[in-house]
């Protein structure tokens, strides 16, 4: 049988790019009005200094307040640091366990639930989502593997179209089958085994949140606040009021890099049912080897294989690239869109996005060992 096709979710005109010059490590920047701007002088670095320079080179590019990333190895975080400020006005600056809102980068976390409940056999890939209770349009039944992979719409299974409001419906098919929302299993499954202090869903949504035990002010203290790019002036704006498969878990960097370090050492998932979640289930672009798994991308660049998925909302954005054959992760988030609204990945290339490009041409390219 033949993959499902790919259509785009917005054309690839959706935004303008504006492009600046760069040049060696003292690089200039221009931000330019309202308009993303893609720095294009991204180049490999030997080592730590000369990617935290260029990361933070990006940040001021992009107008972006606050940044942070992490980079895991070998079953450790390795390196992990904050860029500008959580909260402007309050002088606090973005550390690596700083929470961030992740947008889509929900999605693959979500995924991991559901696969170990498809590994325990309380849910099945193919089961009709019907038989959750879920009723959405379409040509034809919907299983559960539709959503995981996009391919919902239309004949199921024929056309692979990003959609997150029926992604969400996978929270419905967690509740159903168990009886237990996605917040309790994030907190049993993934939160407690892995003593994550700086992930919960969204702090805004008591009934998610307390699920966790945190203290909502100390949690709400340690949140970036999140700002966007206005009429040429960076402003603060309201967190938003979501929680779902689909978007609106809140993590450190290092809790995401934890949960990616777990998941090479097969402590969230059997490496079976891993490496189904992370295979191709629908193509993007087979000739340039860009796919789709169950709730991750999974493309080959160079012949090395990437799995990541990014995240962009309101006034936030974050990525999470892993690179498994190297057994290397990338994380990274902000507290304005633009560190994702600046490219467009939405044909499954993460290699659009220049903090992504950074990691993977300095590090995973490369076969120097980290400091």
């Amino acid at each position: 049988m033949s993959m499902p096709r790919y259509i785009p979710e917005h054309p690839p005109a959706r935004r303008a790019r504006w492009r600046i010059a760069c040049a060696g490590l003292g690089m200039v920047l221009l931000a330019c009005g309202d308009a993303p701007v893609e720095p294009v002088g991204v180049f490999a670095t030997d080592g730590l200094v000369g990617f935290e320079a260029q990361l933070d080179s990006i940040r001021f590019a992009l107008r972006i307040p606050g940044m942070a990333a992490a980079i895991a190895q070998d079953d450790e975080i390795v390196w992990s640091r904050g860029f500008g400020y959580a909260d402007v006005d309050e002088g606090r600056l973005a550390s690596d366990t700083t929470s961030f809102h992740l947008a889509s980068v929900t999605k693959p976390i979500a995924a991991i639930i559901v696969m170990q409940l498809v590994e325990q056999g309380v849910i099945s890939l193919d089961d009709p989502i019907a038989q959750y209770g879920i009723d959405l349009p379409s040509a034809g039944t919907i299983y559960v593997r539709h959503l995981l992979d996009h391919t919902s719409e239309g004949a199921p299974g024929d056309v692979h179209r990003y959609d997150g409001m029926r992604y969400l419906e996978l929270g419905n098919v967690i509740l159903a089958a168990t009886g237990r929302t996605l917040a309790e299993l994030l907190v049993e499954r993934i939160l407690q085994p892995l003593e994550l202090r700086h992930t919960a869903p969204n702090v805004e949504l008591l009934g998610d949140f307390l699920v966790t035990g945190f203290d909502r002010r100390a949690f709400y203290a340690n949140m970036a606040r999140p700002y966007e790019l206005v009429d040429g002036q960076v402003i603060p704006l309201s967190h938003p009021r979501h929680f779902s498969a689909s978007g609106g878990l809140l993590a450190s960097v290092r809790d995401v890099a934890a949960i990616s370090i777990a998941l090479d050492q097969d402590r969230l998932l059997d490496r079976e049912t891993k490496n189904l979640m992370l295979s191709p289930s629908v193509w993007i672009d087979a000739d340039d080897g860009k796919s789709y798994g169950l709730g991750w991308y999974v493309q080959t660049y160079e012949g090395v294989t990437l799995e990541w998925h990014g995240g962009e909302w309101d006034a936030q954005s974050a990525l999470l690239l892993r690179a498994p054959e190297k057994k290397l992760t990338f994380v990274a988030a902000a507290n304005t869109r633009r560190m994702s609204g600046a490219y467009y990945m939405g044909r499954g290339d993460v290699m659009e996005s220049g903090v992504a490009r950074l990691f993977v041409e300095s590090f995973v390219l490369d076969d120097k060992p980290l400091p």
